[in-house]
């Protein structure tokens, strides 16, 4: 039987669950009715070609999982960010465990000896994160002692950044900006990201034409701290594969190699590695970003990706397929999981260590030092949003896409690449939505004051790095969770006044 969804999305749910801050606040609707009919419209179209497989919730008591979310995200907040425990727990990371969840469980143990949070629930059950250096942060799964891998250093291959000049150091040109640009604008708009106080900007970086024109950090924040980004690993996890792609490795409308799609008759084995990367595999979960999400259905996998303490590759790729691939366009945590599931394949067949790939053949080529990828218990990348970096070093990696996938003369990413993730997937079109790429969210309905052609990195939070290419600028905004309202709003200020201090190529 196909499973019955209802009409309307659950608003009040969704927000509860930190979702609505994935994004930037969309522009308002023209009138209270047009979000219905637009919802009810999504959810006919993808009903008309659902198919007939059954959905499963995610295992386990919903409590237990925010609080697995809450112990890691305390225990990165301390021990990656280095964050005041207190601050942190009233501040970052409502997205795996909402402010409401936290107020139900004790107060988070920071352990600084064994670099680990310890959280109780009142039924009794500890959840525990421990700081494993260069992967970061894990929570371990209840009754475990320790993690399912060994933990490896992660190598910076690169020059002391205090002596080597920007990008690939930090050290800034001496002399004024150019003429061309308006400098006292671009200073105004650096002191519009950070008001008002209560948008907890922590940090806001301006490139133009690779260089940095404006930049400025919150209190205890410098330009080396790693702050949550959430989400923007996503884009991160796309430019792995085109990493993978330029090797050779993979082509990008090759059917998804995943070990456990190779029985015959399995219809997930049509799916491509682009349909993935498009956010449209139509693989079968629950997340609180679809339009009929339904909180009655159970915890949504799209967070127990995050938060289950299980292995995330095998469960996205046993999850079944709900829709023809390449049809239907959702938001799900499914794909970018399984995209790390094919790095983690293809950088195994080159007999390259995993853990430590991604700095050797992408971070220490484009002078980022200071990214923190962060895993299961089981050592898979879960970077569909377990990730820390700098402003400046998300700024390096969006001039990356702004220099088309060279950087110094050597082409990282495979001729095309850009412009696919950066252009609208067929599917998302074909819901009416304009606003979803290859893992990049796109400015089609006008989200940010900038050319419709920008595109851009999304977290949960506000976090952003925002491209546009037909004024040669990347922006990045980072900030404290808790302010992400007011901190959208300070950052489409902030971009207004940017459109009038650079001119357009």
């Amino acid at each position: 039987m196909r499973s019955h969804v209802p009409a309307r999305v659950a608003v009040i749910a969704m927000l509860s669950l930190g979702v609505a801050a994935c994004r930037s606040d969309p522009p308002a609707a023209p009138d209270a009715a047009a979000p219905d009919r637009v919802t009810e419209a999504l959810v006919a179209r993808a009903a008309a070609r659902e198919l007939d497989t059954p959905y499963v919730p995610p295992p386990g008591d919903p409590l237990e999982h925010h609080t697995s979310g809450f112990a890691k995200i305390m225990c990165s907040a301390v021990f990656i960010t280095g964050l005041d425990p207190d601050f942190a727990a009233e501040h970052v990371g409502y997205f795996t465990s909402p402010y409401a969840e936290r107020a139900k469980v004790g107060k988070p143990e920071v352990d600084r000896e064994a670099r680990e949070v310890r959280i109780t629930l009142p039924n009794g059950v500890t959840r525990v994160a421990r700081h494993l250096g260069d992967q970061g942060c894990v929570t371990l799964p209840i009754g475990a002692t320790d993690v399912s891998f060994t933990p490896v250093p992660v190598p910076r291959n690169l020059p002391d950044p205090a002596e080597s000049p920007w990008p690939m150091g930090d050290v800034l040109p001496p002399h004024p900006l150019p003429a061309e640009l308006d400098a006292a604008k671009v200073q105004q708009a650096v002191e519009a990201a950070f008001d008002p106080a209560d948008a907890h900007t922590a940090a806001f970086v301006v490139t133009w034409r690779g260089r940095i024109i404006g930049e400025r950090y919150g209190e205890g924040i410098t330009e080396t701290t790693p702050l949550e980004s959430w989400s923007m690993g996503k884009s991160v996890t796309s430019t792995l594969m085109g990493v993978l792609i330029q090797r050779g490795v993979y082509e990008l409308w090759q059917p998804a190699p995943i070990p456990e799609w190779q029985e015959p008759g399995d219809p997930r084995a049509q799916i491509r590695i682009g349909d993935i990367l498009q956010m449209s595999s139509g693989i079968r979960i629950s997340a609180p970003g679809d339009p009929d999400f339904d909180p009655a259905r159970g915890y949504p996998d799209h967070l127990y990706l995050y938060t289950g303490s299980v292995n995330s590759f095998t469960y996205a790729a046993t999850r079944p397929q709900q829709w023809p691939p390449a049809s239907v366009g959702r938001y799900r945590n499914t794909d970018p999981v399984l995209i790390n599931y094919l790095n983690r394949l293809g950088i195994e067949s080159l007999g390259e260590e995993y853990l430590t790939f991604p700095q050797r053949a992408l971070f220490d080529k484009i002078g980022v030092r200071t990214m923190v990828m962060e895993t299961d218990p089981f050592g898979n990348f879960l970077t569909q949003g377990y990730e820390f970096a700098s402003g400046r070093d998300w700024a390096r990696l969006g001039n990356l896409y702004l220099q088309d996938g060279v950087w110094e003369g050597e082409r990282l990413l495979p001729e095309g690449y850009v412009d696919f993730v950066s252009t609208l997937a067929p599917a998302w079109k074909a819901d009416g939505r304009p606003i979803y790429g290859g893992f990049f969210w796109l400015n089609g309905t006008g989200t940010f004051p900038v050319p419709i052609a920008a595109y851009y990195m999304a977290g949960a939070g506000g976090q952003t790095t925002l491209i546009v290419p037909s004024h040669d600028l990347v922006v990045v905004r980072l900030g404290h969770f808790k302010g992400a309202q007011a901190g959208g709003q300070a950052l489409r200020r902030a971009l207004a006044l940017l459109m009038e201090a650079v001119p357009a190529r």
